[in-house]
């Protein structure tokens, strides 16, 4: 099978989740022997275009062109997608299926869909709705809108839980047989040769201290404040912790601040932006991993604490909620809500049996639901049937018809 997939990230150009999500798939399935392309943004010290390991990555640079702002700025993007996508594809010969990943490649995926009679399938990771609780400004409504375009041209819809399948035919107003729930994936050996370096620790907590670890976004759909809230009844029953929160985003001034002010400050490190190599070091040093998301439409941060073989808390929303089954493979607490958070993490704390126990069933759980072969399979599994409905499809039948009538002049 060809496939063709757009994403505007792409290891190294790391956004949010889509990018990891969309290297384990492609490099999963050009394992299994079919030729992948994929076509992304170009960012600085990337090639741009290069065999990385089962997959070709085209890099396309946007025009040299001061966007008046972000909706401006995409605009770019897919023009230059298009401009290379077409030039690829006379080049590469039939394609059987696109695979579009989000909104923001949503009018270079409709071109070439119409164009070169491709069938077109998506993934939505997220929607504007969501991750704002709301639509309520004019750009949001227009990110809604082109979401919802691009669901509509879509044969197929992909999206990676129940909670998100929900969502989008509530929103979209997709039919429900239209969109297929395939979940995200780690693989189980992501850890493995990492063990856990205590020179390393060192730069982050006392020896004595155990560290609790937040990864992610720092917006407020991540919950990191209900965190920091939660932080001083945790102290007043365990004081030898350490709150390690990695990543950037608009809110850590604010959150610095909101910590200093509650006079925790000094419990709390914000590493800011973390390499991929420290990351996995920090997952291994970690005691315990929490994400108190108010959204969440997945959560694959929480599958990489599990195969780092370290407890997760995480909060009864979305995708996350699907994942862990409370007090067996991790500890579930409700939205919002700091005091039930605290809970969750003491638990954890003074119940070695607890910590242990949802250690090794995180562990199985990896390794039987969220394992890349199976999510391979079920991509290919859909592929095949989009191009089988596509092959018996009017749409296809028409458009040969009317090049017959061109032919024939009538």
């Amino acid at each position: 099978m060809k496939v063709l997939m757009l994403s505007w990230e792409y290891p190294p150009r790391i956004i949010g989740g889509i990018s990891r999500v969309v290297h384990d798939l492609a490099q999963k399935l050009g394992q299994q022997g079919h030729e992948i392309h994929i076509i992304t943004c170009w960012d600085p010290n990337t090639k741009e275009l290069e065999k990385d390991k089962y997959v070709f990555v085209h890099r396309v640079h946007t025009y040299d062109l001061k966007a008046n702002n972000f909706i401006d700025w995409i605009m770019h993007l897919n023009f230059a997608l298009t401009e290379y996508s077409v030039k690829l594809l006379n080049n590469l010969g039939n394609v059987d299926i696109i695979h579009a990943h989000d909104w923001i490649v949503t009018y270079v995926s409709r071109v070439l869909k119409h164009v070169y009679k491709i069938p077109l399938v998506c993934t939505i990771h997220a929607t504007e709705h969501g991750r704002n609780q709301g639509i309520h400004n004019e750009m949001q409504r227009y990110i809604n809108d082109v979401e919802w375009w691009l669901t509509y041209e879509s044969w197929k819809v992909i999206c990676n839980s129940y909670y998100m399948k929900n969502e989008i035919e509530t929103i979209f107003q997709v039919p429900y047989s239209k969109i297929h729930v395939i979940p995200n994936g780690i693989s189980a050996d992501k850890f493995n040769g990492i063990e856990k370096d205590y020179e390393f620790r060192k730069n982050f907590a006392a020896d004595n201290e155990k560290i609790i670890f937040f990864v992610g976004r720092l917006v407020q759909e991540k919950g990191i404040h209900i965190l920091i809230d939660a932080i001083p009844k945790i102290l007043a029953h365990y004081y030898d912790v350490k709150f390690v929160i990695s990543g950037k985003g608009p809110q850590l001034d604010f959150l610095r601040e909101k910590a200093n002010n509650m006079n925790i400050g000094h419990k709390v490190y914000f590493t800011g932006y973390i390499s991929d190599e420290n990351l996995k070091k920090l997952y291994k040093c970690a005691d315990i991993a929490v994400f108190p998301s108010l959204y969440e439409p997945f959560g694959i941060v929480a599958l990489e604490a599990m195969a780092a073989n370290i407890p997760v808390v995480v909060t009864e929303t979305g995708g996350l909620g699907e994942i862990v089954e409370h007090a067996y493979d991790g500890m579930k607490a409700y939205v919002g809500n700091a005091n039930s958070l605290a809970d969750c993490i003491i638990a954890l704390l003074y119940h070695p049996d607890l910590y242990d126990r949802v250690k090794t069933n995180a562990m199985h759980k990896i390794k039987n639901h969220y394992n890349w072969d199976l999510i391979g399979n079920q991509t290919l599994t859909l592929y095949n049937e989009v191009i089988n409905e596509y092959k018996h499809s009017r749409w296809i039948h028409e458009d040969f018809k009317n090049m017959l009538k061109g032919f024939l002049g009538n």
